[in-house]
């Protein structure tokens, strides 16, 4: 697994211990052309796994990243892979519906790749509208099973984009509050 932009294009991420399913390398790149420029932004990675999403963000010129992962086994991994970052990445080992409940800013990106088996993406929607992570204008990007389909809004949470990638795909939502 590589990244494959920005300052850190073709650097080697490694692969923490338990259940992961990187995000694939032509998702991401493909997900952060369509992004476009996000100097400067802020940029929540949640269910981080190994932060390749979070270190894309950083090489791209993100702002603040913030990575949130729920297993602590994956702790060390996550933190060595981001020390590729020239700029601090902050990495919060909890489970996200805690993190969001928590939450005190609001970021202009937001990705979430919880696992395929993860049951609750429609509640998690409703949790990140009505977390102070999101604010007018932010941008949620849910990585799901192609044939697990989103609702086309979620509270203030606008559906604008579905990408497909094979047999996953990303439903794009902007916060329209």
């Amino acid at each position: 697994m590589r990244i494959t932009g920005g300052y850190l294009s073709g650097r080697a991420v490694q692969c923490p211990p338990g259940e992961i399913r990187p995000a694939m390398d032509r998702m991401r790149e493909s997900l952060f052309a369509i992004l476009g420029d996000i100097s400067g932004a802020r940029f929540l990675d949640l269910f981080s796994g190994s932060g390749v999403v979070a270190l894309e963000a950083c090489s791209r010129g993100a702002g603040t990243v913030t990575a949130v992962e729920r297993d602590s086994r994956k702790r060390a991994v996550l933190q060595a892979n981001l020390a590729l970052c020239e700029e601090a990445v902050e990495v919060i080992i909890a489970p996200v519906e805690r993190y969001l409940l928590r939450a005190r800013e609001a970021f202009e990106y937001v990705f979430c790749d919880p696992p395929f088996r993860y049951r609750y993406k429609v509640d998690l929607l409703q949790r990140l509208a009505r977390s102070k992570a999101c604010s007018t204008g932010t941008m949620v990007l849910l990585h799901h099973p192609r044939v697990e389909p989103l609702p086309a809004g979620v509270e203030a949470l606008v559906r604008t984009r579905e990408q497909l990638y094979g047999g996953s795909q990303v439903t794009f939502y902007r916060d329209e509050s």
